[in-house]
């Protein structure tokens, strides 16, 4: 397992390098950076935000979020509102053009995906989505982090949903994480 997991460092490494190089399409127009994509993926899912709330989601310091949050600021994606709920602390909502660049810069990436997986049979596509969403479930619940996601009611332990995760899914690949044979 040693070996299989080394090459799983390997493919990572190279799916980062593909996505920062923009292997997956060229792309002419103003996009989101990375930071700024994942900043506001997050706060679509959630709703308004404070800087402290958007450090602990993403476990980074308050002062690192603090300057990538005044970019957003700076770029016009994000904007500061008191807190609905009547807190103390103001909240990042996305402004209109920000919720118009984070859908043009999310459909250039399904766009790009797309292409990739073009030649893939579409059980292929459900099984490859279905154990990368396990993985990023499992680093969460390592980490103590859950990332919301449709279909997944929030508030329940990544390592609690195995069975949405991994139930069901067999052909080529076996059931997914439980080690069966292939049928």
């Amino acid at each position: 397992m040693e070996q299989e997991i080394a090459e799983i460092e390997r493919e990572l490494r190279l799916v980062g390098r593909h996505v920062v190089m923009g292997a997956f399409c060229a792309r002419s127009d103003r996009a989101l950076e990375r930071s700024a994509y994942l900043l506001l993926s997050r706060i679509e899912i959630e709703g308004p935000m404070s800087i402290g709330q958007l450090a602990e989601a993403f476990g980074l310091d308050t002062s690192t979020v603090n300057r990538q949050t005044a970019a957003l600021l700076r770029s016009g994606v994000a904007e500061r509102i008191p807190d609905p709920d009547g807190g103390l602390a103001r909240k990042l909502r996305i402004t209109e053009e920000g919720a118009r660049r984070l859908r043009a810069d999310r459909e250039w990436a399904i766009e790009g995906l797309g292409l990739v997986l073009d030649d893939w049979a579409p059980g292929e596509v459900a099984a490859f989505a279905q154990v990368l969403r396990r993985f990023n479930m499992a680093i969460e619940r390592r980490e103590g982090r859950q990332w919301p996601r449709p279909g997944v009611p929030s508030g329940i332990v990544p390592g609690e949903v195995s069975s949405v995760v991994s139930g069901g899914v067999s052909g080529e690949l076996g059931e997914l994480g439980r080690g069966a044979p292939a049928s």
